[in-house]
């Protein structure tokens, strides 16, 4: 069922997104070569503890997954996707780092997610970053009024394919809003034109994710959790938490 929120509960969800985006800025700041990932998650932690935010990260456990996720981030490096599980890897030089973060905030969820590079920067995980931040805008400027669903998806996956790149199959956004995943669900691919008419106080987490070696198949970690590329290429994951407006889009997880 997908849920209409009032102009007080967008209000309400902009507190939990202003956490996520201090704790994704504080989470890359402190990323450096030989930080581990569970430093990262820690960062993120504290963050959330001094605004008084919950987690809908840690203890999450969708279907698929054979264990509670342990974490308040999802932290994957290099080729892997999304979902990965901070541990205690420690980050090399030129290593491409992708962390999805969420918040709770009074009973409303938000959520994001930033990909960078850290240390030296290779020109083709930089484009791959780049392209990733560029559908996801495209994404945004597609959430308006009176445009469908489909629309949305469309402004994503053709940023990615025109770039050659591959789009993990069954993964993409969300509804969110007091709970993290809600109706309707938001392909990274779609036809424009079609699918749910946008309305006002509709709110999604539209999240492109871009796999550098142009194939759309993954592999999961035996974790359960965290998908890789199958040609073990670099991927990057961006992602916001939009609300639609009679207004325009309005992005509730920026600083």
């Amino acid at each position: 069922m997908v849920e209409i929120k009032t102009d007080a509960s967008l209000d309400a969800m902009r507190e939990a997104g202003r956490v996520v985006a201090t704790a994704l800025a504080a989470v890359q700041e402190a990323a450096a070569v030989g930080v581990s990932l569970r430093q990262l998650d820690e960062t993120a932690r504290t963050v959330l503890h001094e605004a008084g935010a919950g987690s809908p990260f840690l203890g999450y456990r969708p279907q698929f997954a054979p264990t509670p996720f342990p974490a308040v981030i999802c932290a994957s490096v290099n080729d892997a996707i999304v979902h990965g599980i901070p541990n205690d890897y420690r980050l090399c030089d030129g290593d491409l780092v992708s962390i999805d973060c969420g918040a709770t905030v009074d009973g409303w969820a938000g959520d994001a997610a930033v990909s960078f590079i850290v240390g030296t920067p290779r020109p083709e995980d930089q484009q791959l970053i780049e392209t990733t931040r560029r559908a996801l805008t495209a994404g945004i400027e597609a959430a308006v009024v009176g445009a469908r669903l489909g629309d949305i998806s469309h402004a994503v996956g053709a940023v990615g394919r025109a770039a050659g790149y591959g789009i993990p199959a069954d993964f993409g956004g969300h509804g969110i809003g007091r709970r993290m995943h809600e109706d309707p669900p938001v392909p990274n691919e779609g036809r424009p034109g079609r699918g749910l008419p946008l309305r006002h106080g509709l709110v999604l987490a539209i999240e492109p994710m871009f796999m550098a070696g142009g194939r759309d198949d993954y592999t999961a970690d035996p974790d359960g959790w965290t998908l890789r590329t199958v040609d073990r290429t670099r991927a990057a994951h961006c992602e916001h938490t939009v609300a639609i407006t009679e207004d325009g889009p309005r992005v509730l997880t920026a600083l």
